[in-house]
């Protein structure tokens, strides 16, 4: 029986039948049908040796590496008329106009002021121990919007604009009430926003004063914008310009008498310190300098929207570059360099070479999970590369036996057309050979005995 095997085996091998298990072998120049093969040991001087071959890597577009960039806002954007009018020099006895006197009245809440809403929540021990801490956790504000309403969660929207902190209190419990919550609450305004006073001219720090629930007097709106910093009081004046009207009182009687200091201020006041005595012409030029700084103030938002429209139609149109250039990758519709895996690999394919940068020999293999140690021989991890004119390889062998040589791995540059071929292990060269010899030594037997 012996015999007949070893007989059999020795006929499948002649005929062609057995496993033919592909390798790497050094073929000498001027070999008849064959193309010359030369097997270099890869070491760290034979791995720079080979890098020094010339090759760039094919880059991306120019669109995945700019930016897009923020023009700045031109001044002629921004450019507004000359004022027709100007202050004068040297004043002369202003005349007193004092506006009609105002009457105390609550404050009542507008767009852009913030509410702080504070409702009773259970409170665990540490909570009742931290006091302060506790009653904060249970305060919410809330910002009036444009329609005049604040929006509470499970209540809904409620209209408080115009209303005094009372009525919008009211207002509040009965929307609570109707959507069966607790009503207990206090409510308190913690961001004047909705109504304030202009005060410029010579003053320390010309500034938007906000009117809260004390009246604000013209005295203390002066105090708030840092004081009257004129430099001669007999000619400094005090103008108050109001819904089209303008008012104005000496620096000096206005220092002189206290009740107008007291002068009651309401929403969209403004108040200038300047040493103009022409009624007329500072009536003119105040307005004029409102006009000017609205229309400054309309050109720069116009200005900003085109410029946002812009960079956004910039960034989408890059944004589409791309997307475009990742398609076409992905369909493999772009020329690509390829390394070719070959052998005991994961998975035999192709490893497309990256862009903008040189990939390893370490790159290759590991796409691919890297080396499969039951099958492969990481003593025979070779990298083919041919000539330009393609009559001689030079098959640059890795000995990985000593896992420390992988280093040479990741130092070993790959050039397109490489092919990465990883042998096989002696056993399970001879494992495939016995496994496909099988189902031929059976019947070879099967025919002996008969």
């Amino acid at each position: 029986m012996r015999r007949s095997f070893f007989l059999v085996f020795a006929f499948l091998t002649g005929c062609g039948s057995a496993y033919i298990s592909p390798s790497v072998k050094a073929v000498p120049e001027g070999t008849a049908d064959s193309v010359a093969v030369k097997v270099v040991p890869l070491t760290a001087r034979i791995a720079a040796k080979a890098n020094r071959s010339h090759y760039v890597p094919r880059g991306l577009p120019r669109v995945f590496s700019t930016v897009t960039a923020t023009p700045a806002v031109a001044d002629a954007a921004l450019a507004t008329p000359s004022p027709a009018t100007t202050p004068e020099s040297r004043p002369q006895n202003a005349t007193v106009r004092i506006p009609p006197r105002l009457k105390p009245a609550p404050y009542r809440i507008g767009v852009a002021d913030v509410l702080l809403l504070a409702t009773p929540t259970p409170a665990s021990t540490v909570e009742q121990l931290s006091g302060l801490l506790a009653a904060q956790n249970k305060r919410q504000g809330y910002t009036v919007q444009d329609d005049g309403a604040i929006a509470i969660p499970d209540v809904g929207r409620v209209n408080v604009a115009g209303l005094t902190l009372d009525e919008a209190e009211a207002e509040i419990f009965k929307a609570l009430v109707k959507n069966q919550i607790n009503p207990t609450f206090s409510l308190e305004v913690s961001a004047f926003n909705s109504q304030r006073v202009t005060v410029g001219g010579a003053v320390a720090k010309p500034a938007l004063v906000p009117i809260t629930l004390k009246p604000l007097h013209l005295g203390e709106a002066l105090q708030l914008a840092g004081g009257v910093i004129a430099k001669d009081q007999d000619y400094a004046t005090i103008r108050l310009y109001r819904a089209g009207k303008l008012y104005e009182i000496p620096l000096t009687q206005f220092l002189a008498k206290a009740r107008l200091q007291k002068i009651l201020l309401k929403d969209q006041d403004s108040v200038y310190v300047d040493t103009t005595f022409d009624l007329g012409r500072a009536q003119a030029y105040f307005a004029e300098q409102i006009q000017l700084m609205n229309l400054k103030s309309s050109a720069r938002s116009q200005a900003l929207a085109q410029l946002q429209a812009e960079v956004t139609i910039a960034r989408g149109r890059a944004t589409e570059q791309r997307d475009n250039f990742k398609a076409r990758v992905a369909l493999d519709a772009l020329p690509r360099d390829y390394v070719y895996l070959g052998g005991e690999v994961t998975n035999q394919g192709r490893f497309p070479l990256p862009f903008s940068r040189k990939a390893t020999l370490a790159d290759a293999l590991y796409s691919q999970s890297g080396v499969p140690t039951n099958t492969g021989n990481v003593g025979q991890i070779y990298v083919l590369r041919g000539n330009k004119v393609g009559t001689a390889v030079t098959a640059y062998q890795l000995d990985a036996r000593n896992i420390a040589n992988m280093m040479l791995a990741t130092r070993l540059e790959l050039r397109p057309n490489d092919i990465v071929f990883v042998a096989e292990q002696p056993v399970t060269k001879w494992n495939r050979a016995l496994t496909q010899m099988g189902p031929s030594l059976v019947q070879a037997t099967v025919a002996k005995v008969k």
